[in-house]
């Protein structure tokens, strides 16, 4: 059998991973303080997105910069007092963000997202998780026509050069499409390829399972007892301490507390976001961004989810959910949403770099040690793909993707 391996952290991406070194041959131990899917990846939109092939780069347009500022909208928050410790980290994703610098990128970014369906839908077979998903893709709604004619433009240029599929609904084709929306807005554009998933935790959960069938085993431990022990490593769980040549550090946004006592110092940054559930009116059928607004509307199974934009903040500050009530507020103008279902908003984190692509490879200074982290936005999406990247670089294979771009050591 080949060597045991931890791995810790059970989101999307450690619960992948985990499963795609398990289908290697390796005993595996997926360690997390929680259940499988409750954290960060739990609370996104429940899209797939094939279409996402370029990250998301830092605004550069002065009139989006300064309603960020003042703190309008639900796009964007921050708090003031943890600028001083982002702003190194920020102003090299500023700086990645140039145009040059960010279509550099976005064709790294783009090789792990085309693969994202076809790796998805390998463990959705066999993890019998059809029920959950969707695949009639998601729409890009428009408030003012101005918007919609630039992004229309965009669009067209990224299908262009990598193949996504669009249509694009003028005002009536929309209102059609959508018969539930209260107001008519200038159109849409429909992404035709990604999937949406009605219970994000839920998918997580059924990979979780489809390890434990498959002979992994699922405790809960705390990553911070995560130690070198001769040429291996322990980490205490539940069940006692577990030892593994290998560990395996895909803990989102808490990678960064892990890896810094260990010498590590990578440009991270956490985006918090909130959502809450909606009940009472007719949902729209499909999931919807509100482009202007800076809100996503989502069909789940817990009701009608609507999710805000980013808040900039420390990891551990107390949620400090501005943004709910003014995303409830454009959202309602949209939909009928009139009730909610929990008493208080979901919080979480996503985990950033300040080049926008993830950290998948071996540490550079700790043999055994490997990460996979910093997806940003696109930890769901990505999962499978980065997982099976890391179970191939770790079992010395011909990796599906050229992996020097997401390498840790890239860095220095």
């Amino acid at each position: 059998m080949a060597d045991p391996v931890i791995v810790l952290g059970a989101g999307m991406v450690g619960v992948c991973t985990a499963l795609h070194l398990r289908q290697r041959g390796h005993a595996v131990t997926l360690v997390d303080r929680r259940g499988p899917g409750r954290e960060t990846s739990y609370g996104n939109a429940g899209i797939i997105q094939r279409e996402a092939v370029e990250p998301y780069a830092f605004p550069r347009d002065w009139a989006m910069l300064a309603r960020v500022a003042l703190k309008r909208g639900a796009d964007v928050n921050y708090h003031l007092g943890a600028l001083p410790a982002l702003a190194g980290p920020l102003g090299r994703y500023w700086w990645n963000s140039r145009p040059a610098s960010h279509q550099r990128i976005a064709r790294s970014y783009a090789r792990l997202i085309e693969h994202c369906l076809s790796e998805h839908q390998a463990l959705i077979e066999r993890a019998g998780a059809q029920d959950l998903v969707r695949r009639e893709g998601f729409r890009d709604a428009f408030r003012e026509a101005g918007s919609m004619r630039q992004a229309v433009a965009d669009a067209r240029r990224v299908a262009d050069g990598y193949g996504v599929r669009y249509a694009v609904l003028d005002s009536e084709a929309l209102a059609q499409a959508e018969p539930a929306l209260r107001r008519r807005l200038a159109g849409a554009i429909h992404w035709l390829d990604p999937w949406s998933v009605n219970d994000p935790g839920e998918l997580v959960a059924r990979y979780a399972a489809l390890l434990r069938q498959s002979g992994g085993r699922v405790l809960r431990g705390d990553a911070g007892t995560l130690r070198q022990v001769g040429a291996g490593w322990r980490v205490g769980t539940d069940e006692g301490e577990i030892d593994a040549a290998h560990a395996v550090v895909a803990l989102g946004p808490w990678s960064d507390g892990l890896l810094r006592p260990l010498g590590y110092r990578y440009p991270l940054f956490v985006k918090r976001g909130y959502h809450r559930h909606y009940s009472g009116g007719e949902p729209p059928r499909l999931p919807m961004l509100d482009a202007d607004g800076g809100l996503v509307i989502v069909p789940m199974r817990q009701g009608v989810r609507v999710t805000t934009g980013a808040e900039f903040a420390r990891l551990d500050s107390p949620p400090t959910p501005v943004q709910v009530p003014r995303a409830h507020a454009l959202a309602s103008e949209l939909f009928d949403l009139p009730r909610p279902v929990e008493d208080q908003p979901w919080m979480g984190s996503r985990p950033c770099t300040a080049d926008m692509l993830p950290v998948i490879g071996a540490a550079p200074c700790h043999r055994g040690l490997w990460f996979n982290f910093g997806h940003a936005h696109q930890g769901f999406t990505l999962g499978p793909v980065s997982g099976r990247l890391l179970a191939e670089l770790l079992g010395g294979e011909t990796p599906l993707v050229e992996p020097r771009p997401y390498a840790p050591a890239r860095f220095g």
